[in-house]
């Protein structure tokens, strides 16, 4: 989902939109979804796959049980030094996550924080903060509830040529906080194929939304080591301390 769809879902009551994030969907979307009035609670999941999933795509679920064992240890770091990626702190909005080295940091309306990949603006990381009646996700929903929804609004926009669901995962952060993943393949006229990881999770009354677009056409897909640095990334979104 893009940066504006989000936006705009937030201000009317989750969670994410897949054109670009300079396109401003991916905050309006996720918004959208996570502001109805569901509240009932939600059972503690660990990592949930649609029907769909291959045997190409055990990469995610693999990389979500690694790191799993090894944030906050010297291994995570080694990793993350590895993959040449750096800390990136929002002291004032409160969050934290890793940035590819490489990327550059822009200004976007709508958007907390965005990077983009040098002279590939599509492939773009952007957090979107906003104030929110949740206290927890929890409250809205499971993760494959959400990831229904989402998919469904992806699909009833006019660009989506086809959007499926790769992976829906749930981790603890930061002193416990809930925190959902997702993953899709979004093909649209805006773009073509994209791949899409997203990550949520509400703390102090705000909604924290994580949107990673990467292209992922068939005659160049997103090559196992870009993946890696993706799935870092995603896994990095939390609160700061």
């Amino acid at each position: 989902m893009s940066l504006e769809t989000c936006s705009k879902l937030v201000q009317c009551t989750f969670f994410n939109q897949h054109s670009e994030f300079s396109h401003a969907s991916s905050k309006t979307l996720v918004s959208k979804i996570l502001f109805p009035k569901s509240t009932s609670p939600i059972p503690r999941t660990c990592i949930h796959e649609s029907p769909c999933l291959r045997r190409r795509n055990l990469a995610p679920v693999l990389t979500t049980f690694l790191w799993g064992i090894l944030p906050n240890t010297r291994h995570a770091l080694l990793l993350a030094e590895e993959l040449e990626l750096r800390r990136y702190t929002d002291s004032k909005e409160g969050f934290t996550l890793l940035i590819p080295s490489s990327w550059t940091k822009v200004d976007k309306a709508g958007a907390t924080a965005l990077f983009q990949e040098v002279n590939m603006g599509g492939n773009n990381i952007g957090v979107v903060v906003n104030p929110v009646r949740l206290t927890t996700l929890g409250e809205f929903g499971t993760p494959q509830f959400v990831a229904d929804k989402l998919l469904q609004a992806e699909r009833r926009k006019e660009s989506t040529k086809d959007a499926e669901v790769i992976t829906v995962a749930e981790r603890s952060g930061e002193r416990g906080l809930q925190i959902y993943e997702f993953e899709y393949t979004l093909d649209s006229t805006r773009g073509g194929m994209k791949r899409i990881f997203s990550a949520a999770f509400v703390a102090s009354k705000k909604l924290y939304l994580l949107n990673i677009t990467h292209s992922d056409k068939p005659e160049s897909p997103l090559d196992l080591h870009n993946r890696m640095i993706l799935e870092q990334v995603l896994h990095s979104f939390d609160a700061a301390t």
